[in-house]
């Protein structure tokens, strides 16, 4: 998602050690920081908390993105705040910067058939089949954070892609 995004607003992307890649930019004229964890996804928390300790950010300016398996492939659900849903990046971030008010943009990866292999089925390849409906799901996610980042209007875009 981060390299979809770099890639549409010509944003360069730089490793910072071992703890995230990022770079900055602007999406429709807002400044904007695109970063990426390296951490185990559960350790995601880390980078997040040190990237707006050092740009003075607060939370409520974050954007998580981020897959989930209780959504359909392909679904988008925004949100403005809330747990972390059994997402362990999520709840890595949430302890990490003592909050849970930021925005979050899910992206449905659907569940394993017959009761898979959880772990397995997240870090595998889509099948081929999935590919597009992924790549579809990347695209309006894309469009998604250009139109909060653009019109900070949350309702609009809850209610554009929350189907």
């Amino acid at each position: 998602m981060i390299d979809k995004l770099a890639g549409y607003f010509s944003i360069k992307l730089k490793d910072e050690g071992n703890l995230y890649r990022y770079g900055r930019g602007k999406i429709s004229g807002g400044d904007v920081i695109l970063a990426e964890p390296l951490t185990y996804m559960n350790r995601s928390g880390d980078a997040v908390s040190v990237l707006l300790r050092y740009y003075k950010a607060s939370p409520s300016e974050l954007i998580l993105i981020y897959d989930d398996i209780d959504l359909e492939a392909g679904q988008l659900k925004i949100k403005a705040k809330g747990g972390s849903g059994g997402h362990r990046g999520c709840a890595s971030v949430i302890s990490s910067i003592g909050a849970e008010d930021f925005l979050r943009i899910r992206i449905g990866i659907g569940r394993p058939s017959s009761g898979g292999d959880v772990v397995g089925y997240v870090l595998s390849e889509f099948a081929p089949p999935e590919v597009p409906v992924i790549e579809n799901a990347v695209e309006s996610a894309a469009d998604a954070v250009r139109m909060l980042v653009s019109s900070n209007d949350l309702v609009t875009a809850m209610n554009k892609y929350n189907r």
